[in-house]
């Protein structure tokens, strides 16, 4: 990493004469590229040179210079084959990242060869339809409506000392922590051997060595170079020791990696985290290993999460920053924090789409893993003992020394959710419960017992039959039939999940206020996570399950086995007809599912696959069982 680098490039020089003097000094920088970002979370990429963008600078500045059309972005019933052109429109306002190519040394500086990385904007027939308006327009709107709210509402502010007329801005601010897979290509673990280190806690925190050391720290340490400043990379509770060999290096590296940074404003903290997963797989591949940021790579196995912070603060015309969250009483937070947090979880069923919108994000919301199933906050025993409960949606994180620490932390999301779609609908519901918090001139107290309200007990804002607040464990305290009725049944599929953006009418409206967004960009966003979905399944999921179901074969000698395995066998091998065998008088669980697909009927296709899971469990489970018996 050469200090000579530019690794930056801050909104104050995106201008004519800042870029022109900065690349003809920097002649290693040979390329932009402009990254937008669609609906699902797919990031645009091209290589346009440099001297391209010297001759054109103006319209890349200030105008929409670069086109593409719907088969580079995933816009479904909006960019249609007919009317696929898209705009795309350089965001000045947040910085731009240069992305250096060090497998690549130009001959005449030896540096390496670096592309600016620009955000942008992505337009359709003149109106926005990226991830990225979404979140700018969502940010603004809770800006704006926020301080209005203030104005309307003056008292909120009393205990700060300060008026509406002392705030400068309303801040928003965010951030993400990062789990991932790293593993030695082509060299697998046993899954028992994984889930035996899990269950023992022998991975977690425990010192990192070999190339994942070596990765690791230059993985920090460029990200210090780009500004992130990267607070600790730690290893996680997934993964098992790697194989030391005879010349000193390790193999059979398996590991589950965590590595967090500090928080920015919310489109710059969601750009950060699109680029330091950049940095991430392509140090690890540097150190010869693969990086995988799925929510569940491996089954029976801690998934990978990717916890959500959100934060709320005022800044002053003095330059003082005030927590909006804090509480200046002796309470857990404020009046604006408890009607954030009571927003989110009374209208989180049209915000979960946005946050687990995947079939892999759903194998990691599973009961046992440290993943939230159920909609449940945790505030903490009392306002002197912060919450550290892990097994709710979302919790209150708070530090009694320092106020500015206020937030909240959502557990659901994993390193494939949308953060710039899920930070949008957090603060839109955010709004919601704030509006309904101040106007009807609510206390900490009024609210404090409203969020802690019985399942059954009344409520102005929250759902009567619902609880909202648990200090316990959700997994070991409470029976599936008591987290159901007291937080809400919990969607197992894709389909589950989408359909509530039908089923939630009045909760979407919420969505839609300030034109955040629109039907039709819901309906492009519904469109798109249904063909995904059913993609996946056939394509991926059924040819990966057919390999396994297939690779599940008689182990015994038929002369020395008992009859224990003969059974064993007999039980498994029903199941592997079941699933994926057709005869004149039985049709398979996947030739169904196929043929659901191909009729769309979301509400089939998503019954099977819940049962496909089931008996493909129950088989791996048997064949464990099985091949334990055997001794030959």
């Amino acid at each position: 990493m050469n200090q000579n680098l530019v690794y930056v490039i801050g909104k104050d020089s995106h201008n004519k004469d800042d870029l022109t003097k900065l690349l003809r000094e920097h002649s290693e920088i040979k390329f932009v590229s402009l990254s937008g970002v669609d609906l699902i979370g797919h990031e645009t990429e091209e290589k346009i040179p440099v001297k391209v963008f010297l001759e054109d600078m103006d319209s890349f500045l200030n105008g929409m210079a670069v086109q593409t059309d719907g088969s580079s972005v995933y816009l479904p019933t909006i960019a249609t084959l007919d009317n696929a052109k898209i705009d795309m429109k350089v965001d000045v306002e947040r910085n731009w990242f240069v992305d250096y190519n060090f497998d690549y040394i130009d001959g005449e500086t030896g540096l390496p060869v670096g592309t600016i990385i620009m955000p942008c904007y992505l337009y359709h027939e003149g109106v926005a339809v990226d991830s990225r308006s979404i979140l700018l327009n969502a940010t603004k709107y809770f800006e704006e409506k926020l301080t209005d709210l203030i104005g309307n509402y003056p008292h909120v502010l009393k205990d700060y000392g300060c008026d509406i007329d002392d705030i400068e801005k309303v801040q928003i601010t965010a951030a993400t922590e990062l789990e991932f897979w790293v593993m030695t290509p082509n060299d697998k673990r046993d899954i028992e051997e994984l889930s035996t280190s899990q269950e023992l806690h022998e991975q977690y925190w425990a010192k990192v060595r070999g190339a994942v050391r070596t990765a690791m720290e230059q993985t920090l340490v460029l990200m210090d170079r780009y500004g992130f400043k990267p607070e600790m990379g730690h290893k996680e509770v997934g993964g098992v020791k790697a194989r030391l060999e005879t010349d000193g290096s390790f193999t059979g590296i398996m590991e589950q990696l965590e590595i967090d940074w500090k928080y920015s404003s919310a489109i710059q903290a969601a750009d950060n985290e699109l680029f330091v997963k950049r940095i991430i797989k392509e140090v690890f591949r540097r150190n010869g290993m693969d990086v995988t940021f799925l929510a569940k790579p491996i089954p029976g196995v801690a998934g990978s999460g990717e916890h959500t912070h959100i934060g709320i603060a005022a800044k002053l015309k003095s330059g003082k920053l005030i927590n909006l969250f804090h509480s200046c009483k002796d309470n857990f937070m404020s009046v604006i924090g408890f009607g954030s947090l009571m927003g989110i979880l009374k209208n989180y069923e049209v915000i979960n789409p946005f946050v687990t919108s995947s079939n892999e994000a759903f194998k990691r919301l599973k009961k046992g893993f440290e993943a939230p199933i159920c909609i449940v906050a945790s505030l903490g025993r009392s306002p002197k003992v912060p919450s550290r409960n892990r097994t709710i949606l979302i919790g209150l994180i708070r530090d009694e020394y320092n106020p500015l620490a206020t937030r909240f932390e959502l557990r659901s999301p994993n390193p494939h959710t949308n953060t710039y779609l899920c930070i949008a609908t957090l603060l839109l519901t955010m709004v919601d419960g704030i509006e309904y918090a101040l106007a009807n001139n609510k206390t900490e107290e009024d609210l404090l017992a409203e969020i802690s309200k019985k399942p059954g007990e009344d409520a102005d804002y929250l759902e009567k039959d619902r609880a909202y607040r648990s200090e316990d464990n959700i997994f070991d305290d409470f029976t599936d039939e008591e987290r159901e009725r007291y937080f809400g049944k919990v969607p197992a599929t894709v389909y589950e999940n989408v359909i509530a953006l039908d089923e939630y009418k009045d909760k979407v409206e919420v969505l839609i206020k300030g034109n955040v967004f629109s039907e039709k960009l819901l309906t492009s966003y519904k469109t798109a996570l249904l063909n995904k979905w059913l993609t996946e399944i056939e394509h991926r999921i059924l040819p990966a399950f057919a390999e396994e179901i297939i690779k599940t074969k008689a182990l015994h000698d038929s002369q020395t086995a008992s009859d224990l395995d003969i059974s064993n066998w007999m039980k498994i091998n029903d199941l592997r007809i079941e699933l994926m065998k057709d005869s004149f008088a039985k049709v398979s669980l996947f030739t169904q599912i196929r043929e659901a697909i191909d009729k769309k009927d979301y509400k089939k296709v998503s019954d099977l696959q819940k049962t496909i899971y089931e008996k493909l469990d129950e088989l791996r489970r048997l064949y464990a069982v099985y091949k334990r018996n055997l001794i030959d």
